[in-house]
């Protein structure tokens, strides 16, 4: 049986706010209901990904900026963070690294600039939204077996 992994919540305090840094991002719109005061959904999706992500008032009691380490996964990691930094994200310098993905946070672990050797899975930068869910570029050109 195929299980896929579709929606991801973000808790946020700003609804409007977040929604403009998103697609500010390029992230297509998917849906913003509006189910009377205490219930409003928005969905957006980054571009190329299967799953969304919702966020709104009623859709979560998670502390606003409490999601991290969410994972972005591209074969040019130079060119998407030049891309989110000219569209407004503070992203990181690209670093490398397994530690660094786990642990984004800890910079004493990054080795700074794209893995020397080119391979994937190595090589990250990080960012925030305005609410401090954090997120985590990872730069893959080949894919593990089975994947």
């Amino acid at each position: 049986m195929d299980l896929r992994l579709e929606v991801v919540i973000l808790p946020v305090s700003d609804v409007d706010r977040t929604k403009d840094f998103y697609k500010g991002l390029g992230w297509r719109e998917d849906a913003d209901i509006v189910a009377g005061q205490d219930l409003r959904i928005v969905q957006l999706t980054p571009p190329g990904s299967a799953c969304s992500v919702s966020f709104g008032i009623g859709v979560t009691t998670m502390t606003p900026g409490s999601q991290q380490g969410l994972l972005l996964v591209t074969d040019d990691i130079a060119a998407a963070r030049a891309e989110l930094v000219e569209r407004g994200a503070p992203v990181s310098e690209v670093f490398h690294g397994a530690a660094g993905r786990f642990h984004p946070e800890e910079e004493s672990v990054r080795q700074p600039g794209r893995d020397p050797e080119g391979q994937g899975y190595q090589s990250h930068a990080v960012f925030s939204d305005p609410d401090g869910n954090g997120w985590v570029l990872q730069e893959i050109t080949q894919r593990l077996p089975g994947r």
